[in-house]
C-alpha cells in the first residue's frame, strides 16, 4: 500500500487530476446512483481549500508586510494597473461580442429568492463596510477585503516587533503552507467527486437551449484569456507571453474551473506564484487582492448578459451608452466580491442603465444560474489564473528594466 501510494505521489498533479476527471465522468455517466456517494469528496475538497485560505491569507499578508525593510521596491502598483487594463479589456471584448453576436434570452424563469443591490452606489458601500468588518468576522465569512486590511494594519503594526515574534510569524506561515500543500495533494479526489456531482445532478442538456449565449460567453472569456491576456503581458514584457499563460491555465485555472471559487483558489495560485520564484512579498498581498478586484471574466458576464436583454427587448444602444456599460461593468466586476451572488447579482445594476425593469433583469439572473454550470466555472477560472499571470507579467517588467 505504501509503495503503491509513494508510485501515485511521484505523478504530476496535473496528470492525477486528469484520472481523477475522467474517474468522475465514467462514473457518472455509467453508474450514476451506485457512486452517489462519489460527490462528497468534491464537497470535502472545496471545503478544506476555503477553510485554509482566510488563515492563509492573513498570516502570508503579515509576515510579509511585518518583515518587509524600508527602501524594498514591491511590483503592486504595476500590478493593480495590469488587474486594471485586464479587468476593462474583457468588458470591451464582451460588449464588442455582443454587438458583432447578438443573443436573445427566453425570458421565463424568475429568481425572486435573491436580492441585487439597487446601484453601483451600494456595491462599493459594502465593500467599504467589508474594510471594517470586525476580524474575527471576516475569517469567518471569507471576508477578503477584511481579511487584507486587517493583514495589513498588523503588518505595520507589527514592523518593529523583536525578532522572537518575527519568527513565530514565519513558522507559522510555513506551518499553514504545509497543510495547504497537503490539501492540494487530494485535488484529483477532489475534482473526481466534483465533475461527478456536476454530470450526475445537472447534466447538460439543460444548457441546450442558451447554446449561443453561451458561445458568446465563453468565446470571449477564451479569447481573453489565449489572446488579450497574453497580448498585454508581450507589451510589458516584450517576450513570448504563451509558456507563462499556458503554464497558469494548466496549474491555475483548471483548479479554478472546477471548484468555481476564487476563494479557493487562493492556495493553489500562491504555490505556483512560489514555483515560478516571485516574490513572496509582492504575490503575498497580490494573489488575495486579485481573488477580490481582478475579475475579468465577470466584466465579461456583466456586459454580455445586460447586451442580450437589451437585444432581447429591442432596446437601441449607441456607442456612448456602450463605452459607459464597458466601464460600469468594470467597476461592477471589481465590487462583485463584496456582493452575494457575485458578477450575476450585478447585471440588474448595469440592466438599469438601458432602462430594464428589476423583473426582467432579474429574469436574465435567472438564465445566468441556469447557464452557472459552464458560464461560472470558465469565469472563475479566467479570473484566478490572470491574478498569477499579471503578477508575474509585473515581476519580469522589472527585471527587464532593471538589466
Amino acid at each position: 500500500m505504501k509503495k503503491l501510494f509513494h508510485t501515485w505521489s511521484q505523478i504530476s498533479l496535473v496528470k492525477r487530476i486528469l484520472i481523477g476527471l475522467i474517474l468522475g465522468i465514467l462514473l457518472a455517466i455509467t453508474i450514476p446512483d451506485t457512486f452517489s456517494w462519489v460527490s462528497i469528496f468534491g464537497n470535502l475538497f472545496v471545503g478544506a481549500l476555503k477553510a485554509v485560505a482566510p488563515v492563509l491569507v492573513l498570516v502570508l499578508v503579515i509576515q510579509a508586510i511585518a518583515n518587509h525593510r524600508s527602501g524594498t521596491k514591491t511590483n503592486m502598483k504595476l500590478i493593480l494597473i495590469l488587474y486594471a487594463i485586464g479587468t476593462f479589456s474583457a468588458g470591451a471584448i464582451g460588449v464588442i461580442a455582443s454587438f458583432i453576436f447578438p443573443t436573445t434570452l427566453t425570458l421565463k424563469m424568475s429568481a425572486e429568492d435573491v436580492s441585487p443591490p439597487e446601484g453601483i452606489a451600494e456595491v462599493f458601500e459594502t465593500l467599504l463596510f467589508n474594510v471594517v468588518s470586525n476580524p474575527v468576522n471576516a475569517l469567518m465569512n471569507a471576508n477578503y477585503i477584511g481579511i487584507l486590511a486587517w493583514a495589513v494594519l498588523l503588518g505595520i503594526a507589527l514592523k518593529k516587533a523583536a525578532d522572537s515574534t518575527k519568527t513565530m510569524i514565519d513558522n507559522l506561515s510555513e506551518a499553514i503552507s504545509t497543510i495547504v500543500k497537503w490539501v492540494i495533494e487530494f485535488a484529483p479526489i477532489g475534482i473526481m467527486g466534483l465533475v461527478f456531482d456536476a454530470i450526475a445532478t445537472s447534466g447538460l442538456s439543460t444548457l441546450v437551449e442558451y447554446g449561443k449565449l453561451l458561445i458568446v460567453l465563453l468565446g470571449c472569456m477564451f479569447f481573453v484569456a489565449l489572446v488579450i491576456n497574453p497580448l498585454i503581458t508581450f507589451i510589458f514584457t516584450k517576450q513570448n507571453p504563451y509558456p507563462l499563460v499556458w503554464l497558469t491555465l494548466k496549474e491555475s485555472a483548471i483548479f479554478a474551473f472546477f471548484t468555481r471559487s476564487s476563494a479557493a483558489n487562493i492556495p493553489v495560485n500562491l504555490a505556483l506564484c512560489e514555483k515560478l520564484g516571485l516574490n513572496k512579498d509582492t504575490y503575498s498581498v497580490s494573489i488575495p487582492l486579485g481573488a477580490t478586484i481582478n475579475m475579468a471574466g465577470a466584466a465579461i458576464t456583466i456586459s454580455v448578459l445586460t447586451l442580450a436583454a437589451s437585444h432581447t427587448l429591442g432596446i437601441e444602444v449607441d456607442v456612448m451608452t456602450a463605452i459607459i456599460l464597458v466601464v460600469l461593468s468594470a467597476l461592477s466586476a471589481a465590487g462583485a466580491s463584496g456582493v452575494a451572488g457575485g458578477s450575476l447579482l450585478l447585471i440588474p445594476v448595469a440592466c438599469s442603465l438601458f432602462g430594464i425593469s428589476n423583473d426582467i433583469a432579474m429574469q436574465v439572473v435567472a438564465v445566468g444560474f441556469i447557464i452557472g454550470v459552464l458560464q461560472d466555472s470558465c469565469e472563475t477560472a479566467l479570473n484566478s489564473s490572470s491574478d498569477v499571470l499579471f503578477t508575474a507579467t509585473a515581476e519580469w517588467a522589472k527585471e527587464r528594466k532593471s538589466n
